[in-house]
């Protein structure tokens, strides 16, 4: 196998039928920032390909290089790296109605990427190639705004996480990470939070139990 292949064992591809609320969902996502006409949106969904995969599903591996742009129509999804340790530190959740991908030099500059990407929950996506993009921007140039706001949002939330990471006390932490992901405690493992907040699970423990005293 060629280093940086990336595969889809366990990918189920069903061209581009895909039920209406499904559509109706990432719609209403791009077009929260530019309004596009149907005969745009048409353009947009019919390069869209769905793919649903089980729990706990590696969909991107390290040293792999990335070629999708996955949006979540189902599911909750990490993104995470292995630190020098070899502990597992998650960058991202994604669940319902956002997009995760390794945006970094992998998915643009074609390199091999740092990260992982894993279901952790059974999952249904709609995927968006590099090659699909670009016909998307030949055939629609609107599309090329909304998604450079995206791309931008995601960095915004990204520099904000690196903030709060330095300023912010391990209560504030967790009572912003509630903020943005309220059914997150009820989906996913705490030690997965506790990563993501910087924290340990014992601390995060009696975080939350100081929280529920305080209630």
């Amino acid at each position: 196998m060629p280093s940086g292949t990336f595969l889809l064992p366990f990918s189920i591809f069903v061209g581009n039928r895909i039920n209406m609320e499904s559509y109706s969902s990432i719609n209403k996502s791009i077009s929260r920032y530019v309004t596009f006409s149907d005969a745009e949106l048409a353009i947009f969904n019919s390069l869209l390909q769905v793919r649903t995969e089980p729990k706990k599903t590696i969909m991107l591996h390290e040293g792999e290089v990335c070629n999708f742009e996955a949006y979540v129509v189902k599911g909750c999804v990490r993104k995470y790296y292995i630190d020098e340790n070899g502990s597992e530190v998650i960058l991202q959740f994604a669940v319902e109605d956002s997009w995760i991908s390794d945006i970094s030099f992998s998915i643009y500059e074609n390199e091999p990427s740092r990260v992982f990407i894993e279901t952790l929950e059974d999952c249904k996506f709609l995927i968006f190639t590099p090659e699909a993009k670009e016909t998307l921007f030949e055939k629609a140039p609107r599309f090329e705004r909304a998604f450079r706001i995206l791309l931008q949002r995601h960095l915004a939330v990204t520099q904000n996480r690196l903030f709060n990471t330095i300023a912010k006390s391990a209560t504030e932490k967790y009572i912003e990470f509630l903020e943005h992901y309220p059914t997150l405690p009820q989906r996913v493992a705490q030690h997965y939070i506790a990563s993501y907040l910087g924290i340990s699970a014992e601390f995060l423990s009696k975080v939350r139990a100081k929280l529920a005293k305080s209630h």
